[in-house]
């Protein structure tokens, strides 16, 4: 599989007025088909496939590259944010060379449905691989991989039970001890939007402002980074998605670090979890070959790969996530559906901004 570079569109080739009609048509056919190679038209070989992934490709990459091996369906990768993604095939319409929109959350991929940038599937394997909570009521898209937005600390400078919900950590003992990530993270939106929905706006609002004050500068672009710092000693704790906590320590096994999850007493509102998920989108130009990624990707063997690469949760409930991940079945979730994270987007960025979240 390769990455490929932005897709260009063709330009009509006919000019009025020229005497050697067949030459001429012989000079465009070689460049609509060999000048522009990373081009998927209307015609070209249905064993192609043009992925559009909001995921870091290293993320995506290997689990493509699985299915291109098994099924010989070329797969090309472009990726970026998946906000722009979707601004992107909005903008794109029926002239699109996408295929499948990946994401690295629920809200995104609604988003795209609602702007009806993705086509409605009902498909067996899906329906039995992936539960109604993970996947639109119409089919359009569908989880991947679980993934918790939980607590990461220090264990040489916070013990475990010091934090118990996410709330906790607006309290001004945690001044200049919590890294965060910035305000334009799919992963805070989508924590703050649940958040608003369990503990109001009220709360959410001095939970944020809070946070703010808490991390002064030790705000990140990367979830990474964030890890990164725990691990030194610069900070005490960190939001993060858990699957940045275990790949740091499949480097770094000696590291002083540790995952906690937050809100699991019987009054709190649970864990909040987001999904990576995809969608066909609706003006592909190989439907069939996309299916057959839809249902790779849902696969035991798809989503074996989710657990063993990235250690992300198996949505596939006779895959296993790696043992040293906490048991799902065990965590409390917060009652928040997927589908809404569309929805709330905008209020929670909104109350990102007026914090002065930056």
């Amino acid at each position: 599989m390769k990455s490929r570079p932005s897709p260009r569109h063709d330009r009509p080739c006919l000019q009025p007025g020229l005497r050697r009609p067949l030459v001429l048509l012989s000079l465009c056919l070689s460049l609509v088909l060999g000048g522009f190679p990373g081009l998927v038209r209307e015609g070209a070989a249905a064993d192609k496939l043009i992925v559009y992934s909001g995921r870091a490709e290293k993320l995506i990459k290997p689990v493509l590259d699985a299915f291109q091996a098994k099924t010989g369906v070329q797969v090309e990768l472009l990726s970026s944010g998946t906000t722009e993604l979707v601004n992107r095939l909005q903008a794109e319409g029926g002239r699109t060379p996408a295929d499948v929109l990946i994401t690295n959350d629920a809200g995104s991929l609604e988003r795209a449905r609602e702007l009806g940038l993705l086509q409605p599937l009902h498909l067996k394997e899906i329906d039995q691989a992936i539960a109604p909570s993970f996947r639109a009521a119409d089919g359009s898209w569908i989880g991947l991989s679980g993934r918790f937005w939980t607590l990461v600390y220090n264990t040489n400078l916070v013990k475990p039970g010091e934090v118990q919900s996410v709330l906790d950590l607006a309290e001004p003992r945690w001044k200049g001890k919590i890294a965060i990530p910035n305000a334009g993270s799919e992963y805070l939106q989508a924590g703050v939007s649940v958040i608003k929905v369990a503990q109001g706006d009220e709360r959410t609002r001095k939970f944020l402002l809070g946070l703010k004050s808490n991390a002064g500068t030790f705000v990140y672009g990367k979830s990474s980074q964030i890890v990164d710092a725990l691990a030194k000693g610069e900070v005490a704790l960190g939001l993060v998605n858990h699957y940045y906590l275990y790949r740091y320590l499949a480097d770094h096994p000696g590291a002083p670090i540790a995952i906690h999850m937050l809100d699991q007493q019987d009054n709190g509102m649970g864990a909040i979890m987001n999904v990576a998920g995809a969608g066909v989108v609706k003006h592909s130009r190989h439907p069939d070959s996309a299916k057959r990624l839809m249902e790779f990707l849902v696969s035991r063997d798809g989503q074996k790969l989710f657990a063993d690469l990235n250690k992300e949760y198996p949505l596939h409930p006779d895959v296993p996530a790696d043992p040293a991940l906490p048991k799902r079945e065990t965590i409390r979730t917060a009652a928040v559906p997927l589908a809404r994270l569309a929805e709330l987007r905008e209020p929670a960025m909104a109350m990102i901004e007026q914090a002065g979240l930056r």
